[in-house]
């Protein structure tokens, strides 16, 4: 009872101790964004895109439960799935670190002392000069003693390690974060998928569009053909003109290998974005539809949004958060390591005195382990971390970077191309006093076309 205050006071000064951690604490970077974009559609707004459901404003049932399809059945997706429980399986082993550990244990071991052994000779010596002892011989040393010997065995066995400079906390911290990089790049393979169904999809409807196009004008290039053919029998046209007729034709039925080509190759894309064999989509795309259309209104958001909205940004900052935790890990292995531990059980050598409380033993006390020489090996894994921390904030800022430029592309693009459509579509206008009006949005797609 005399060493219990001691006892108390160790667990104290290990508790207080335990609130502080060595390394550097993460802080959150803050890209420099632009505050508008260069390029802005026509029909685009600054609100805050949302991420979900961005196909449904196509109003395509089939390019929807393709995505859902999709969502369910990736290959690339699962996989993104699994890397998301093995991230977290990492964290609650890093966790677990923080707890004490309990463990249970029993042995038996037989054992012979070697008589030509100075120890054989001491207990030699001492069972020669006990009363009523016979000298010589360790099989008569001392009294109750026999060689050989049993000895068994039972007891439970308890450690746990303060982190008194933060080993384990920053451990944790760091798998929290490879956790929330794991469920980024999840978020990022899905969208990919879903953009690539939403593309491959738009090109199949579009050159099943061409095809029957194709296939249109095939019927009147043939008529024509024919009645060439006729008016040159009349006398009316000569070999040139039939000729040119031929020309036209041919051209036009050389454009069907290539569309046919296409399809097959979306066909088959789409096949392997929802997992399924080749072919298994034929029956059920293959029916004639119309060509998706774009949403009238575009929510763009602002530049300052990018950080927030883009996976692969939010991936970028997770594995910096990561690698700077992994800096105080490796900063903390330089400090001293605090333990407790505990063992309590029985020992004796018959298995009839296991039950006996004489037979009980009990060890209860702090450890010190303090680095002394590693040949540099920890500080240069200080260094390491580091410089893999500095990689890290470089990948950041490159994905910020790459992130922008891509959103400024794509608006242009759709800037360029609205453009475009605006410039095919004008000449047909002709206003109230010609009866025409404004084109469809089928007639609008034709001419994106």
């Amino acid at each position: 009872m005399t060493k219990t205050p001691h006892l108390i006071t160790a667990l104290l000064a290990l508790g207080l101790l335990s609130g502080c951690a060595v390394g550097p604490n993460f802080k959150a970077p803050k890209p420099d964004l632009p505050q508008t974009w260069l390029a802005t559609p026509t029909h685009a707004s600054f609100e805050a895109a949302s991420d979900e459901a961005w196909w449904k404003g196509f109003n395509d049932a089939e390019l929807a439960v393709l995505i859902a399809r999709s969502d369910s059945a990736n290959l690339d997706a699962r996989q993104a799935i699994l890397r998301v429980e093995e991230a977290r399986d990492a964290r609650r082993v890093a966790l677990a670190g923080a707890y004490p550990s309990l463990n249970a244990g029993a042995s038996y071991q037989s054992s012979r002392i070697s008589e030509r052994t100075s120890m054989a000779s001491l207990l030699g010596a001492l069972a020669g000069s006990a009363p009523g002892g016979a000298p010589g011989g360790v099989s008569s040393l001392l009294s109750g003693f026999k060689n050989p010997f049993d000895q068994y065995q039972y007891g439970l066995s308890a450690s746990w390690e303060a982190d008194v400079f933060g080993r384990i906390r920053r451990t944790v911290e760091a798998a929290t974060s490879q956790v929330k990089a794991a469920e980024d790049d999840q978020a990022s393979v899905r969208l990919a998928v879903r953009a690539e169904v939403a593309a491959a999809y738009v090109d199949l409807r579009d050159a099943q569009r061409k095809r029957d196009l194709a296939a249109q004008n095939i019927r009147t290039g043939e008529r024509l053909m024919q009645l060439v053919e006729k008016s040159r029998a009349a006398g009316l046209s000569n070999d040139i003109d039939l000729a040119s007729a031929k020309g036209q034709l041919a051209g036009l039925k050389a454009t069907l290998p290539g569309l046919e080509a296409r399809i097959r190759t979306d066909e088959n894309q789409l096949t392997l974005l929802i997992a399924a064999a080749p072919g298994s989509l034929d029956d059920e795309l293959g029916a004639r539809s119309a060509l998706p259309l774009a949403p009238a209104r575009i929510a763009v958001g602002l530049p300052s949004d990018l950080a927030r909205r883009r996976p692969d940004i939010r991936r970028a900052e997770d594995a910096l958060h990561a690698a700077v935790a992994m800096q105080g890990v490796a900063t903390a292995s330089l400090y001293p390591t605090f333990a407790l531990n505990a063992g309590l059980g029985y020992e004796a050598s018959k298995p009839s005195d296991l039950t006996d409380w004489a037979a009980h033993y009990l060890t209860v006390g702090p450890s010190l382990s303090l680095p002394l020489f590693d040949a540099g090996q920890r500080r240069a894994t200080v260094k390491l971390e580091g410089a893999r921390a500095k990689e890290a904030a470089v990948a950041y800022a490159q994905t910020v970077l790459v992130g922008l430029h891509e959103a400024e592309t794509a608006l242009s693009a759709v800037a360029r191309e609205q453009e475009r459509l605006h410039g095919l579509t004008t000449p047909f206008r002709v206003g109230a006093a010609g009866g025409i009006g404004t084109p469809s949005a089928a007639a609008a797609a034709f001419a994106m076309g």
